[in-house]
């Protein structure tokens, strides 16, 4: 297995302010597990050839169409043929023009209630290594993303409690998924719709969520 892992946040649409912070933190996740992160907003890394040197793609609140068609044919073939994909927060606003995208991310981003908020965060999963070490109601500030349908052919780690915060006219009723991962033919897949803010990605518990979403995807050694 590759001991190298793929940031990218190449962003067309809105960019996230937490994005500079984001990847310090993947670097630093990446090195405690013993492996480079490499981050790029360079779409031509993704050729066969040059995916082939990563055991994991991180999307990090990449945003808007990224991708060319050969680079959206290598990152499908790459996946399916046992490549990891891991999406964080904005990367469900991403390729909305390319069908597949959804096999990767799960569901489409519609939408949150203004700004950072409190609220709660049901651990539907806590067998994950991303949920684990989370209490089974967790409080949580963040955007609180809905989505256009609840993702099929995954299996939910978090909801939104949606009781908890002022959902603003974008509620989706129960369940309200907001972490999920998948098996994607060869390949696995984990997004999770949480890391709005900067200061999340300083938090020890949202580290852990990520972490183990991205160990989740590896290749198994």
């Amino acid at each position: 297995m590759s001991d190298a892992i793929l940031v990218f946040t190449k962003t067309t649409g809105f960019r996230h302010d937490s994005i500079p912070a984001g990847v310090e933190a993947l670097k630093g996740i990446a090195a405690e597990l013993g492996m480079h992160a490499e981050h790029t907003e360079d779409a031509a890394v993704y050729t066969p050839e040059r995916l082939a040197d990563f055991a994991a793609v991180v999307w990090l609140s990449a945003s808007g169409d990224v991708l060319d068609e050969l680079g959206r044919a290598a990152l499908a073939d790459y996946v399916t043929g046992g490549g990891g994909w891991c999406g964080i927060h904005g990367a469900s606003t991403a390729e909305r023009s390319w069908p597949y995208f959804r096999e990767l991310v799960g569901a489409r981003f519609i939408g949150h209630p203004p700004g950072c908020t409190a609220g709660r965060v049901e651990v539907v999963d806590r067998g994950h290594r991303s949920t684990a070490h989370l209490p089974e109601t967790w409080t949580w500030t963040d955007e609180w993303y809905s989505f256009d349908e609840r993702p099929e052919h995954v299996k939910v780690l978090l909801e939104a409690d949606e009781d908890s915060y002022d959902t603003a006219g974008l509620a989706m009723g129960r369940p309200h998924p907001l972490a999920w991962h998948r098996r994607l033919e060869a390949g696995r897949c984990f997004y999770t719709a949480l890391g709005h803010d900067s200061s999340a990605y300083a938090d020890t518990d949202f580290l852990r969520h990520i972490t183990g979403g991205l160990q989740s995807v590896l290749p198994v050694k």
